[in-house]
């Protein structure tokens, strides 16, 4: 019988967690992308950086400070290291997942026509730029199959004439020998409804581009609560 403060045999604490770790890792292999919960997840990935210790204190610690999983992914690198308990192997680890799942989805629409596999498009679009915590504007020019030539990142901030020049964006098009384009950005407020000064510099815009045979397919905003299509609005 144990006496006083001797522990019961057993499993130590150590070797109970190489058994979660193990029960984690099974139900991943065996259960496909819903096999984890999020946090799970993050507990899995944190492993590599605490190769023994209980990880998921931490990664639930991370879910309530950012809120979701790819928000965490998508967390600038010193705002995770503010987070008690996460260190620079850590970091690194959630860092190259996103890259990761980044390259991933932009894989997926360079391969295809970009018209022709528009989930894609925006699949890769919110893995990029949902999360961000900066106003980002970007270009992309497609050729006469719509497949991409350049994703070129124009600049961070409100996206207005002061941001984006319709004509530098056409004669880039131009440069690059594209015949259409997509106008893309995001708002970090996470609401995607667009502003009038989003319509207002499409129309400049497409006009400019219309002079030039250059087509605007688009303009598309993604935040955290989803995306909007100004095509698909009838704003252009």
């Amino acid at each position: 019988m144990p006496q006083g403060g001797n522990k019961p045999p057993g499993k130590t604490p150590a070797h109970a967690g190489l058994g979660h770790r193990a029960r984690l890792r099974r139900r991943l292999l065996a259960g496909g992308a819903e096999a984890l919960a999020d946090y799970e997840v993050l507990e899995y990935l944190l492993f590599a950086a605490n190769p023994r210790g209980d990880t998921k204190p931490l990664a639930k610690a991370l879910l309530d400070r950012f809120g979701s999983l790819p928000a965490v992914l998508n967390a600038d690198p010193a705002a995770l290291a503010r987070v008690k308990g996460m260190g620079e192997t850590g970091t690194a680890m959630l860092k190259a997942t996103a890259l990761a799942a980044r390259r991933m989805a932009r894989g997926e629409v360079e391969r295809k026509p970009v018209l022709a596999s528009w989930q894609a498009l925006l699949d890769y679009l919110t893995i990029d730029m949902a999360h961000l915590t900066v106003e980002r504007v970007r270009v992309l020019y497609l050729d006469t199959r719509n497949r991409l030539i350049l994703d070129h990142h124009v600049g961070d901030g409100s996206i207005d004439e002061a941001a984006i020049h319709p004509r530098e964006v056409v004669r880039r098009a131009l440069d690059v020998g594209a015949s259409a384009l997509i106008l893309v950005h995001n708002h970090p407020s996470g609401n995607p409804a667009p502003s009038q000064a989003d319509i207002q510099v499409t129309r400049r815009i497409a006009e400019a581009g219309r002079l030039l045979g250059i087509v605007v397919h688009d303009h598309v905003i993604v935040g955290r609560e989803g995306h909007a299509s100004l095509r698909a609005k009838g704003l252009i």
